[in-house]
């Protein structure tokens, strides 16, 4: 049996006690620390931030002016300024978030001088040993250990792979999932010693204190001195070799750095939630990334994974401490990776963002539920972190890091406020709707171009970078991307609703179960679906019949908010399911440009699993061609016709409510706006009536097959057959 881990190098990783805000903002008011001169990039950073406050300060107070436009604050009441303070907060939000998605297109299309750079030519140092760390809990030991193992013979092929160990940390409780892990990596183990892999080690801990980062430092007081730097992976996680060799070079070339964190690429996943995510990720999260690195620099944030960190300096200067107090704000730290990189970065060390980096992959949750399950873990994490914004010493840019990781689920309450007092106590003028006051409009035009002008740079992005073929296509590309779009638009009141419940739940202290997340797609029932958000369905419901009886414009004008709650449950059931999927790839919609050349190492990891990862051809499939037979021709042309469908501007408008989303947190933004009521029948209608196509191309679909020949070299099967 092979040992389990190496000896000892016992080391020190003391937490010191938090300051808290009273003593933090005296700290405030005293001398800065002197962390030396300043970095080349300083100066760009301060231009690029100030930049940005600039814009969101000069969107707030226009969108400030448009509303008094109506009413001057002296004739305003208390519900009205309290409505007017509200859209200062959100417009200021979602301006943020759209400065951000244009720096990042720029970054994107001309790259960036100050970024870090990610070529070196020196000579790797044999002495620079590497710990590629996977903390686990409760998890699926198949995907777990065929991920690791796809890692490690990755690695292998690049002939660098002397420098660096495995170690799987496990805080697993369940006695049979616990028997499966150490079996599985005792056969990983000694396959390890066999073909000339990394060494595997692996560790169970007695005592689970701390959850993650409690067992990453568990892991460093007792082996963190033997290696100067550690990857840590999440248990999805799949990397390249050449990704972590880059990662190792790049921290070599810049002693200075303490942490750097790649842009994991979210694949693995086929039901319609998780591709319509990894969709988002790649045309319209990327500019986010882009945009954070653009003006963060060297003050960037570390997201708990697929990210290299320098051992000494974590030990010394990144241990964490209790949140003193009662209730859900207080006690371990959930949210650990932003409050170590705001220490790290509190020491002197830089902390980088590289999204030049190819080869960091990740599995995003399978459908809503699991992404909801995430989110209320981050909700209270990010609360907790606010806690922090005063600790002496921390950069600026991290204490507003910890405002705006807040921020993204405070501002799910927020916006419920904000419809709730215009509905109840504000100017019925001031509704989206109405036509009475001309300024308004500009107000919603202004909210409808912040949240649509993201996604269409998005998709220019990758017209301009020539990558079209790799998303399927530009009719997919469009199509997908509005698509997507109304996706997110039935999404985002569910969404909303479950933020605001997380809020409640966190500032009222009660307690937080902490699951693992699901790594594979799973089908969701209908009764799972329901006991969750039937109460949801049923209060939508109850609200707009009361509506409809003694404010029927009131309930027109809420539709977008009170629909998608009462279709929740069969949308969650229907996006949780592969099958629909793995259609639309072959349609060429949703499709990312992983599934057209599937690396290597997630080609390796699915094979270890008992899954086929075929790569998808870079043209949507073609289910006629020559068209010979009538019913194969017409499925072709209807076919084509479906983005310009997903084209017309009734599904433009439906974009107007969407959030947009980032995939660095998974945190939607918000806009305090709804979308006009007198363009939901049309878009209904458009809806339908590609639900009606989609009919007939299934019936259609399945005759011509039936009727036509079957692929090449393959016998032709009747339809009894193939039933």
């Amino acid at each position: 049996m092979p040992s389990a881990m190496p000896a000892l190098v016992r080391g020190h990783m003391t937490p010191q006690p938090w300051q808290g805000w009273r003593r933090g903002l005296k700290g405030l008011a005293g001398p800065a620390r002197d962390l030396g001169p300043p970095p080349a990039w300083q100066g760009a950073a301060q231009r690029r931030r100030g930049a940005l406050g600039l814009a969101m300060l000069a969107v707030t107070l226009l969108a400030l002016g448009l509303q008094w436009s109506h009413r001057s604050p002296a004739e305003m009441g208390l519900a009205e300024l309290a409505r007017s303070a509200l859209l200062a907060l959100l417009f200021a939000w979602v301006s943020a978030g759209f400065v951000t998605a244009l720096m990042g297109w720029r970054r994107l299309l001309t790259g960036d001088a100050q970024a870090l750079s990610v070529r070196t030519d020196g000579v790797p140092d044999p002495a620079a040993r590497t710990a590629i760390i996977m903390p686990i809990c409760n998890e699926d030991v198949e995907a777990v250990f065929a991920g690791l193992r796809a890692t490690a013979e990755s690695l292998a092929r690049t002939g660098r792979s002397a420098g660096f160990e495995f170690f799987v940390l496990s805080d697993t409780r369940d006695a049979g999932l616990l028997a499966d892990e150490q079996q599985a990596w005792q056969r990983l183990a000694a396959q390890a010693r066999q073909d000339g892999l990394p060494p595997v080690h692996y560790r169970w801990r007695r005592r689970r204190s701390g959850r993650k980062a409690g067992n990453v430092a568990d892991f460093c007081r007792r082996w963190g001195r033997a290696f100067r730097y550690m990857v840590v992976l999440d248990a999805d996680s799949v990397m390249t070799g050449r990704c972590l060799t880059q990662l190792v070079d790049l921290m070599e070339a810049h002693p200075q750095v303490g942490i750097a964190q790649t842009a994991p690429v979210g694949c693995g996943q086929q039901s319609l939630h998780a591709r319509a995510q990894q969709y988002a990720s790649r045309v319209l999260g990327r500019l986010y990334v882009h945009g954070l690195q653009f003006w963060q620099l060297g003050d960037s944030h570390y997201w708990g994974h697929n990210a290299i960190l320098r051992v000494e300096p974590f030990m010394k200067h990144c241990a964490l401490a209790r949140l003193p107090g009662r209730g859900g704000l207080s006690g371990e730290i959930l949210s650990h990776d932003f409050v170590e990189a705001a220490l790290m970065r509190r020491a002197g060390f830089e902390v980088w963002l590289v999204p030049e980096l190819d080869g960091s992959y990740e599995q995003l949750p399978g459908d809503l539920l699991d992404e909801l399950q995430r989110d209320r873990r981050w909700c209270q994490g990010n609360l907790q972190n606010a806690r922090l914004i005063a600790e002496p010493g921390l950069r600026p840019v991290h204490r507003a890091l910890f405002a705006t990781g807040a921020m993204s689920y405070l501002s799910a309450p927020l916006w419920l406020a904000y419809v709730v007092l215009g509905l109840t106590g504000g100017d019925a003028a001031l509704l989206p709707g109405s036509s009475e006051n001309p300024a308004m409009l500009g107000l919603w035009l202004m909210t409808g171009v912040m949240l649509l002008l993201p996604r269409l740079l998005g998709v220019l992005a990758v017209w301009q970078r020539g990558e079209t073929a790799a998303f399927g296509g530009r009719r997919a590309l469009l199509g997908g991307a509005l698509l997507e779009a109304m996706l997110a638009t039935l999404q985002a009141p569910v969404r909303m609703v479950a933020h605001s419940l997380f809020v409640l739940v966190a500032l009222a202290g009660w307690k937080l179960e902490w699951k693992s997340p699901l790594r594979r797609s799973h089908a969701i029932g209908w009764r799972e679906a329901w006991q969750r958000l039937g109460p949801w369905t049923l209060a939508a419901t109850a609200l707009t019949a009361v509506l409809v009886l003694i404010a029927p414009a009131m309930a027109l004008r809420l539709a977008l908010l009170t629909v998608p709650l009462m279709l929740a449950v069969p949308l969650v059931v229907a996006t949780s399911q592969a099958a629909p999927g793995r259609w639309f790839g072959r349609l060429g919609l949703w499709r990312v440009p992983q599934e057209r050349r599937p690396p290597q190492v997630l080609r390796r990891s699915a094979g270890l699993q008992g899954l086929r990862l075929a790569p998808i051809s870079s043209a949507p499939r073609r289910l006629a061609e020559p068209p010979r037979q009538r019913a194969r021709y017409r499925l072709h042309r209807r076919l084509n016709r479906l983005p310009a469908l997903a084209l017309g501007l009734p599904m433009l408008a439906l974009a107007l409510g969407t959030p947009a989303t980032s995939d660095l947190s998974s945190a939607p933004v918000l806009a305090p706006a709804t979308v006009p009521v007198e363009l939901l029948p049309t878009a209904v209608g458009a809806a339908t009536a590609v639900r009606q196509l989609d009919v007939r191309l299934a019936r259609q679909a399945a005759t011509a097959t039936a009727g036509g020949k079957t692929r090449k070299n393959r016998p032709m099967r009747s339809s009894r057959s193939r039933a």
